[in-house]
């Protein structure tokens, strides 16, 4: 199975009719075929095929060719050479989000991000947007989004995709019947769907238990833990964070800290306020988090505090923007720094930290050494998203790590996110890694539709 590049032009004939330049025909190896079936995505026609004389790789689509299978537009686009004089257009890649259908924001705040995966994806591919009201499965087909030369959306309809990239912006919407449903029928269908949902803080931690060298990095952790556990994480570890299962953002954690002589202090932030109380006994503390929180605590872990690195007295953790690459390998694309805000729980932007490139934080902390220490950090990332997918019934193409660093310069992993924020991709040091982002996640859709370029075959 061949792949070639070349040009699309419409042509206004009513036919099914095909018409392939010579050197087309020789790349597909159709010298002498009279007649073709032509794929999009999940659908396909019969066509005829006429060989013209032009100089290049051009294929022209009449009308009743381009109206039966939907093609989406002109322009360059992969061909690849299939079975049985089947040649594939594409690949066909559909980006799945959800929004408030409003004509300039349809993806609501990701309208952005999706735009920008459109426009860089155009070269390579035919990709557009959909949300899941968008598909009718009778039909098996979307009315999609695609961009224009100005930059704006235009509705399309076209065949099921060759690929999804999963963005629903809610695990709400996630774990509904009817996405359940859809997920089923792409899986029935044979389109690989990557992320597949959100993660959960508790699902990550039993998947990495199962391997002992990547658990290694994950600091002792309890699900749904009961009074005597909380007590005895305390009393060994002195601080723990307790935090929601399905949280996300630093909403609804606590950094909470034994003192022997001191007594029980909890930390958290509310009305965008840091708060700190003190606790005379260990069951003041917990009546005071069942009165905030009632039976939603069964929902919440409680995970041993670490003491990170810190510059100017506050703790640092890294953020590792972690893809699979056109050859289905996991490398780390972008990196950013976090620095707790004073007295914060979290280091999240929103609560007061700032954004720092990882040179400039470790640089600070460990010098002329801070290479070696980057380095041990990626390798570290790589083995917990390659341990995680393992582990992980789905496909996954994208993953965000919450890592730290204590002062003895071990590693730890707090979080992963199966769909990381793109905010620290808005420091001006790391726009060229939100580029490589976009680039890797289009690059990994190619590998998915089996649309590999020769070196990668």
């Amino acid at each position: 199975m061949g792949l070639t590049f070349c040009n699309v032009h419409f042509t206004k004939q009513p036919q099914r009719v095909v018409y392939v330049s010579g050197e087309l025909m020789k790349s597909l190896k159709l010298s002498g075929k009279k007649n073709i079936r032509l794929r999009l995505g999940k659908d396909a026609i019969p066509a005829m095929i006429k060989p013209i004389k032009r100089a290049g790789k051009h294929l022209f689509l009449a009308s009743g060719v381009k109206s039966a299978i939907k093609i989406p537009k002109s322009g360059g686009i992969y061909l690849r050479n299939l079975q049985n004089d089947e040649v594939q257009l594409g690949p066909l890649v559909g980006v799945l989000s959800d929004g408030p259908a409003s004509a300039s924001q349809p993806f609501g705040s990701r309208t952005g991000f999706i735009k920008q995966l459109l426009r860089e994806g155009s070269n390579k591919c035919y990709i557009f947007a959909f949300m899941p009201r968008d598909i009718d499965w009778q039909q098996e087909q979307i009315n999609g989004y695609f961009l224009n030369a100005s930059g704006k959306f235009e509705r399309k309809m076209v065949p099921l995709p060759d690929v999804v990239y999963n963005r629903l912006p809610s695990r709400r919407a996630e774990t509904s019947p009817y996405i359940n449903q859809l997920r089923e029928r792409f899986g029935r269908k044979k389109i690989p769907y990557f992320n597949w949902s959100f993660f959960n803080k508790s699902d990550v931690y039993r998947l990495l238990e199962n391997d002992g060298a990547a658990n290694r990095f994950v600091p002792e952790t309890h699900s749904n833990p009961s009074t005597e556990q909380m007590r005895d994480m305390l009393d060994r570890h002195h601080f723990v964070y307790y935090k929601p299962s399905a949280g996300s953002l630093g909403h609804g954690i606590y950094r909470l800290t034994y003192l022997p002589k001191k007594g029980y202090f909890a930390r958290y932030r509310k009305s965008g306020k840091n708060v700190l109380l003190r606790f005379t006994s260990f069951d003041s503390l917990m009546r005071m988090l069942r009165g905030r929180h009632g039976q939603s605590l069964q929902n919440y872990v409680v995970q041993q505090g670490i003491r990170l690195i810190e510059i100017d007295g506050c703790p640092i953790d890294f953020r590792f923007h972690m893809h699979k690459n056109g050859s289905n390998q996991w490398v780390v694309v972008g990196i950013g720094a976090k620095k707790a805000g004073r007295g914060s729980v979290t280091t999240h932007l929103k609560n007061g930290g700032a954004l720092l490139t990882p040179q400039q934080a470790l640089g600070r902390v460990f010098g002329a050494r801070s290479d070696e220490v980057l380095q041990r950090a990626k390798t570290t990332a790589v083995k917990l998203a390659e341990s995680l997918e393992i582990q992980h019934r789905h496909l996954l193409g994208e993953i965000g790590f919450d890592l730290g660093i204590d002062q003895d310069e071990d590693i730890w992993m707090f979080e992963a996110n199966a769909k990381p924020g793109r905010s620290i991709f808005r420091h001006p040091s790391l726009r060229a890694e939100g580029k490589a982002s976009i680039e890797h996640i289009l690059e990994h859709c190619l590998y998915l539709s089996k649309f590999r370029r020769r070196d990668d075959l």
